[in-house]
């Protein structure tokens, strides 16, 4: 029988107590009309987690007052529609979309040139229209765009913010794509310390992100940002199963459900997750997972190899339908794989908060999650690897439902204290705003005519 007391939580890293921060009210200052373009490949109705936060980001900041504008990609995972719009408003949001980054989408290569020639087509974009945007906002969504922020600042004089989503070259290194003696990658890195000393403001997503940057560029430590992902608790609300038409169209309302969904990637540890489902085989208990990625297929043929038949797959759902996916399971999981600290940042995180989820996060000792956890009261954290652990505080949990029903209540509490919406974009909102008195004295030194005697 499994022993739930084995269930042991290591936190060794503080969170910083978060206020409350009241939102500036829409104004016609000089710093609220500043035209701001943001760059990224992904983008609804993309279902790319990172299109979708920026999409509901730059829809917030336009309603503070910044003119917002959007240059992306048609969608690369969306499977209902084969192209969208090339160019739109949205929400106080103008978005164009270059055609040149839909080659071979499902294929590694297709995706790498797809990412390059994205790249190329922001920057001529950028060249002919330089004189619409005061700021610029690169993600790193491919990985190597913040170059082109660099090389806009240093052609253009436009000011710029990197947003990294991801630590590259270091993720390909650590998932041994390439040597860490790779001249490519020596090469990489010395591009980012310039990138970064270049910029105007540097976003992570967590503090292990923050510590990585600062071990590679120790003299951008000042510029950075720490500003995590969010929710909406109001678009995103618990709901109980029986009453959630998902679950009940899945079948998943009368089993005790353990949910993963997202990007099944080579970023997340699928294993130790798979390998506690095959020690529950024999209970009630069943793992959903829904999304796709490089693991998929692996984990598909792995629990048809060891009949798991408690495991089950599903598509990318539509943001539409994520209030009812999201709250059809009992509890969620969210992983890291080892050595990928401080490089990624799940966004899944703040979603299953919003659902009033307990959350089992499979992550090393020093990871981030572990501090949310704890500070938040919402869940465990389970070292790689460590799948006794992690069953065990499953069916800890199946056989305490208002445990289940405590902690994730929890989880939303601290969702609402601290991940909102409001609560990140009024951060982004002081960054953005912040660059426009550097823009201007660069504009007049590039100038010189332009200045008033």
């Amino acid at each position: 029988m499994l022993n739930p007391t084995n269930c042991s939580l290591r936190f060794d890293e503080p969170v910083a107590q978060s206020t409350t921060t009241t939102l500036p009210k829409r104004t016609t200052s000089v710093q609220s009309r500043l035209n701001v373009l943001i760059v990224t490949q992904f983008y609804p109705p993309d279902y790319a987690a990172t299109g979708q936060l920026i999409a509901e980001l730059a829809g917030h900041l336009g309603a503070l007052g910044l003119r917002m504008n959007i240059f992306t990609g048609q969608p690369g995972y969306a499977f209902d529609r084969d192209s969208a719009p090339k160019r739109e408003a949205q929400h106080r949001v103008q978005v164009q979309r270059s055609r040149t980054s839909r080659l071979w989408p499902m294929r590694i290569r297709g995706r790498a040139i797809n990412s390059l020639l994205f790249c190329f087509r922001a920057a001529f974009h950028l060249l002919t229209q330089s004189k619409r945007y005061e700021l610029l906002i690169v993600t790193s969504e491919p990985p190597y765009l913040p170059i082109l922020g660099y090389l806009m600042q240093a052609l253009l004089g436009i000011p710029y913010v990197c947003v990294l989503y991801d630590l590259y070259p270091d993720v390909a290194v650590a998932l041994n794509v390439l040597s860490a003696r790779h001249p490519l990658v020596r090469l990489w890195d010395r591009l980012n310390r310039l990138i970064w000393q270049r910029a105007q403001s540097i976003v992570v997503l967590s503090s292990s992100m923050r510590s990585r940057v600062v071990a590679k560029a120790p003299r951008v430590a000042d510029k950075i940002q720490i500003i995590p992902s969010w929710s909406d608790p109001r678009t995103i609300v618990p709901l109980a199963k029986q009453d959630n038409w998902f679950a009940q169209e899945q079948n998943l309302v009368h089993r005790f459900t353990v949910q993963y969904s997202g990007n099944l990637g080579r970023c997340h540890d699928m294993d130790t997750i798979l390998t506690a489902a095959e020690l529950l085989k024999q209970s009630p208990i069943q793992f959903v997972f829904i999304g796709k990625g490089a693991q998929l297929a692996a984990c598909q043929q792995r629990a048809q190899q060891r009949d798991l038949n408690n495991c089950r797959f599903l598509p990318y759902q539509d943001k539409s339908v994520l209030p009812y996916s999201l709250t059809a399971c009992d509890l969620a999981l969210v992983s890291i794989s080892p050595g990928l600290e401080g490089l990624v940042a799940p966004s899944k995180l703040y979603g299953i908060l919003a659902a009033g989820r307990p959350v089992a996060a499979i992550c090393e000792a020093h990871s981030y999650l572990r501090a949310v956890l704890q500070q938040a009261n919402c869940g465990q954290a389970f070292s790689n690897g460590d799948a006794i652990g992690l069953a065990n505080y499953i069916q800890y949990l199946a056989d305490n439902p208002t445990q289940v029903k405590e902690l994730g209540q929890a989880g939303r509490r601290y969702l609402n204290a601290n991940y909102t919406l409001e609560h990140v974009a009024q951060q982004y909102w002081q960054v953005c705003t912040a660059t426009r008195p550097q823009r201007e004295n660069m504009s007049s030194v590039n100038h010189p005519k332009t200045r008033r005697k």
